[in-house]
């Protein structure tokens, strides 16, 4: 799985633990990402960090700041591995 795929993925999977399977319908919402019946993510034409900050935004909208965090902390493990450049800006740490 590509790893921009892999960290929406964590996200929706963090989500889902604080607000259940709306995690997985709203993030079907999200321009540029496909999520399927299965729960796979697929990041779709464009550019791939833009998909995974309009994922934040989603659920920053519904949920406030505190679901901004909650994003940026599911995704620490895979972002620390990239360089700054590749990282989504959304998750940067502030």
């Amino acid at each position: 799985m590509p790893i921009f795929a892999q960290i929406a993925s964590k996200i929706i999977q963090e989500q889902e633990l604080v607000i259940g399977p709306l995690a997985w319908s709203e993030a079907q919402k999200v321009s540029g990402m496909q999520v399927a019946a299965d729960h796979s993510v697929t990041i779709q034409n464009g550019d791939p960090k833009a998909a995974v900050d309009r994922l934040v935004a989603q659920y920053e909208r519904l949920f406030g700041r505190a679901s901004h965090e909650v994003c940026r902390e599911a995704a620490a493990s895979i972002v620390s591995t990239m360089q700054p450049s590749e990282v989504p800006s959304s998750l940067l740490a502030a």
